[in-house]
């Protein structure tokens, strides 16, 4: 991409004796995987276009653990941990946004017995307020005419009960929006959590990412939303399986208000 996306590290505003209102945890998958870059790039323009002093950890950043703590290695995950919360206590971090809901949970459910107390948000969440204050406005029309179902992540929605936050993210662009027959409370994984991204399917008649976007399919609507870059590759993968990825579209709830909001 050609454009110019502002994102400053915490040494460089530490350098300018500078102080972030909130820190931005970029998380593995959205500073490695091509895909979940383009929603760490749509959430930073969101943040630069509200007027939110945030930064990156850059290079200091590592992976939070969470993949190691579901595999079983609890060893290697405090080891992460710990290097992590030297790292965000050597810059007195109090808050801290992340795209994954894998990371957020994480570092704000098990990072604080740790050593590592933050108030952590979602960046649903911080989309959300930076609306409901009128920081940043979106074009209700952009999606006239269009139909939605979101998929509910277990680490958002099951773990830490932010169902209606998302949704009200849609509502704002006055798009119609289509439950799934499992959601909220009842949502199905998309098959990547507890570290099975990063494993072989064992035997089994179907994986489960298939089967949560037949659910999906079934709502004939124009999206998937989703609100987390595991659940965007699974769903996505899906479709490519149902061979529908020509009419229907999986976005995360940050690149969906990022074009409503004419930044990309």
């Amino acid at each position: 991409m050609s454009e110019q996306i502002k994102v400053p590290t915490m040494a460089e505003l530490l350098a300018e004796g500078k102080v972030p209102e909130v820190l931005f945890w970029v998380g593995c998958a959205g500073s490695f995987d091509d895909r979940a870059k383009k929603i760490t790039k749509a959430f930073v323009r969101i943040m630069n276009k509200a007027g939110i002093e945030f930064a990156v950890l850059g290079t200091e950043e590592s992976c939070t653990g969470d993949p190691a703590k579901r595999a079983g290695n609890e060893f290697l995950f405090q080891m992460q941990a710990a290097m992590n919360i030297q790292v965000l206590n050597g810059y007195e971090i109090k808050k801290i946004v992340t795209t994954c809901p894998h990371c957020f949970n994480t570092i704000k459910n098990e990072y604080p017995e740790l050593g590592g107390n933050y108030e952590v948000l979602h960046h649903t969440e911080l989309i959300n307020s930076l609306l409901e204050e009128g920081r940043i406005t979106v074009e209700s029309g952009k999606f006239e005419g269009r139909s939605v179902t979101y998929h509910d992540a277990c680490y958002l929605g099951r773990s830490n009960g932010i169902y209606e936050v998302p949704r009200s993210l849609l509502k704002a662009l006055d798009i119609e929006i289509k439950e799934m027959t499992n959601n909220r409370q009842r949502g199905m994984c998309c098959g990547a959590g507890g570290a099975q991204m990063f494993k072989e399917a064992e035997k089994g008649n179907e994986e489960v990412n298939v089967a949560r976007t037949r659910e999906a399919l079934a709502q004939k609507t124009d999206f998937i939303a989703t609100g987390c870059p595991f659940c965007n590759t699974m769903m996505t993968d899906g479709v490519k399986f149902h061979e529908k990825e020509g009419t229907v579209k999986v976005l995360d709830l940050a690149e969906m208000i990022a074009q409503a909001a004419e930044l990309e």
